[in-house]
């Protein structure tokens, strides 16, 4: 399965790889290649994640406090949040439909 990363994920990834950047240079890169780890331990194996909320799965980030947010379709599997892990979780209902309700 491929991995695919929509808009708002990838704004997400930037959007803490600037906050670190700023915090410590080289802290930001460093962010970007765990979130890229974590999308190819994702693309290995996607069904070994936990469901967490009806087609929801999510991955953690190893050293930076972050949670990838992902669902399986057909061919894909599709990111659609890479989210602190103290933020509000309801942000994904914004992002994610849920047939049926």
């Amino acid at each position: 399965m491929t991995v695919r990363v929509r808009p708002e994920a990838r704004a997400d990834i930037f959007t803490a790889a600037h906050w670190y950047e700023d915090r410590e240079p080289g802290l930001g890169t460093a962010f970007i290649a765990e979130v890229d780890r974590a999308f190819q331990r994702i693309e290995l194996g996607p069904e070994r994640y936990t469901l967490i909320h009806r087609q929801l799965r999510r991955a953690l980030v190893r050293r930076f406090p972050y949670a990838i947010y992902f669902g399986l379709e057909t061919t894909d599997t599709v990111i659609f949040a890479v989210l602190h892990q103290r933020r509000d979780p309801k942000i994904l209902d914004e992002r994610v439909d849920h047939p049926n309700g």
